[in-house]
């Protein structure tokens, strides 16, 4: 009663500094709990985003790491969390061909789109691969993050954009991005380590996906079952595969589980080659939820095949 009283008696202008005294710090508080919306292509930018972020943020990622990123087709939902996000990472060079069109559709001008793939070294697929899905005049590879050195460039990305956003965590943020690369760079050592025991570094890909990871450790892609995505290999070209890896003793034939292992398998039958199953995203098989576990995965999975079969 006091209280009440007390206030009626208040100025106008006093009478406002008391209500805003009670209420601003409620506001604050609700305000610093509520986490960045962050919308992202595939599961790999989700953990990098994830990794920076923290509690901070809050991904969204509209494959899973069971589809093909080449013909994935939006679905509601999707339209709906980049309406809502104010960022949305991609890798670019036209992997996601769908996504201009969810941003378009979405007609949220302040949604801020980060290409991670910008000052990546990009590898030329021999046979122009993904011929008819880059944009901007960027050409090559999108499947840059088998590599760790370039997922180093996608991260540093990822953090300047949440610095944008949220430049009140910036120092957060690059404590993150620090601690993150530590981990990456030690990961990487010790999977360089591994592969340098190889005798035979040789194996034959399901489609385009390893020339960044072959090349960071040391691996050999002696032929690819898809040359092209999204299209079917000819007789003509199964046969030619059929008679090197008899003719060569190519031993290993890297499959993708988000991809028909119809092909791979029929190689297997045909020339006795080993089939081992990897996965292009963090989620795709147990035990690669993340980045560094995926990169482990592949690299363990890959070598272990070639010095079994050598």
């Amino acid at each position: 009663m006091f209280l009440v009283n007390h206030v009626r008696k208040l100025p106008v202008f006093s009478l406002l500094i008391v209500l805003v005294s009670f209420l601003s710090p409620f506001d604050t508080i609700t305000e610093a709990r509520d986490p960045i919306p962050v919308v992202v292509t595939i599961p790999v930018l989700k953990d990098l985003a994830e990794q920076v972020g923290g509690p901070h943020i809050q991904v969204t990622s509209l494959l899973s790491g069971y589809e093909n990123e080449h013909t994935y087709s939006p679905k509601p939902t999707d339209l709906v969390a980049v309406r809502k996000a104010r960022l949305l990472l991609e890798i670019g060079m036209g992997l996601e061909v769908w996504v201009s069109s969810l941003v378009k559709n979405a007609g949220d001008q302040s949604l801020r789109v980060i290409t991670t793939s910008q000052g990546v070294d990009l590898i030329r697929d021999d046979a122009d691969a993904h011929e008819g899905t880059h944009h901007d005049g960027e050409t090559g590879n999108p499947h840059i993050w088998l590599d760790p050195e370039n997922v180093a460039i996608m991260l540093r990305h990822i953090t300047e954009a949440l610095i944008e956003v949220d430049p009140s965590h910036r120092a957060e943020y690059q404590t993150n991005q620090a601690d993150y690369l530590q981990r990456l760079g030690q990961l990487q050592k010790e999977l360089s380590l591994r592969t340098q025991r190889l005798s035979d570094r040789r194996f034959i890909a399901h489609h385009p996906a390893w020339p960044y990871l072959a090349k960071r450790f040391g691996l050999d892609i002696v032929g690819t079952i898809h040359k092209q995505s999204g299209a079917e290999p000819s007789a003509f070209h199964l046969q030619s595969l059929i008679k090197k890896i008899r003719k060569e003793n190519i031993r290993v034939v890297v499959s993708e589980i988000q991809l028909s292992q119809r092909l791979p398998d029929l190689l297997a039958r045909e020339t006795k080659a080993h089939v081992v199953v990897l996965t292009t995203m963090p989620g795709g098989l147990p035990g690669t939820e993340t980045y560094l576990d995926m990169l482990r995965h592949n690299v363990l999975q890959l070598a272990g095949a070639l010095e079994r079969t050598s």
